[in-house]
């Protein structure tokens, strides 16, 4: 069995879903998707995302981006109606958020969001990033208390599912450490990095044992080692990024 990963296919984009659409029925009928996140704003279009993917793997395993929180098309009281709803589609497709387990191999889903532990953000931020528009939140909420209720639910070490695995990778739509993005950002691009993630998830994967750790959301594809984890991003992004992503899907591990 292999394990593959990809994230942000951005499925609202016809290039994207036509890639998406010729992709090989046959190839990796004994596989594994990891998909982190930010497949559509609109739940049709993940709907048919997921459907496409479950046709074509042994299992496709999920955790929602900011993109997929989005409601300002979709018509929802808010957000955590979205994710709730993110939640009953995967379902119905047959598409995990939770642990999967193969023999040694446990491969755990880890929920998110951004708290500004990567810095705060400036006017500049909080006027551009769409997120502040398109996302909607119950009153009490701030982007610390969200974050809280998504990292909460992430399993522990612990739980039953990961009982006896020798080998252990996390994934995440945010990333879990700012570092992760490299010296050559210019500048004026690293206004975004408070939005980016929390290190609650870098302190949750290294209680919990990943060796590895898959990551998305800052379209900057990377494949490094730090503290003895294993990071990787593989950002499909949109079509205007081809000259710099992969725009295919990534094989990280196969099990003996």
């Amino acid at each position: 069995m292999r394990v593959f990963a990809v994230s942000d296919l951005h499925l609202d984009y016809a290039s994207n879903r036509e890639w998406l659409e010729h992709l090989s029925l046959r190839e990796y009928k004994e596989d594994v998707l990891i998909l982190a996140g930010d497949v559509s704003d609109k739940i049709h279009v993940i709907s048919e995302g997921f459907k496409l993917l479950a046709d074509r793997f042994a299992a496709v395993l999920y955790v929602p981006g900011n993109h997929d929180l989005w409601v300002s098309r979709d018509g929802m009281r808010d957000s955590f109606e979205k994710f709730e709803m993110l939640r009953e589609t995967a379902m119905r497709y047959g598409v995990r958020m939770t642990p999967f387990r193969h023999d040694d191999l446990a491969i755990v889903p880890l929920l998110g969001w951004y708290d500004y532990s990567f810095g705060a953000p400036d006017d500049f931020l909080k006027g551009a990033w769409v997120d502040y528009r398109a996302c909607r939140w119950p009153d009490g909420y701030d982007d610390a208390g969200i974050t809280r209720y998504f990292t909460e639910r992430n399993p522990v070490a612990s739980s039953p599912e990961l009982e006896g695995a020798s080998k252990i990778i996390t994934f995440s739509h945010f990333l879990p450490r700012i570092d992760l993005m490299p010296d050559r950002i210019p500048s004026r691009h690293r206004k975004i990095y408070p939005v980016l993630g929390t290190t609650i998830l870098e302190t949750q994967l290294r209680q919990l044992g990943s060796s590895m750790h898959v990551y998305g959301h800052s379209h900057v594809n990377r494949h490094v080692i730090v503290d003895g984890v294993t990071y990787i991003n593989n950002a499909f992004g949109y079509p205007a990024e081809a000259h710099f992503a992969g725009r295919r899907l990534l094989h990280i591990h196969t099990t003996p």
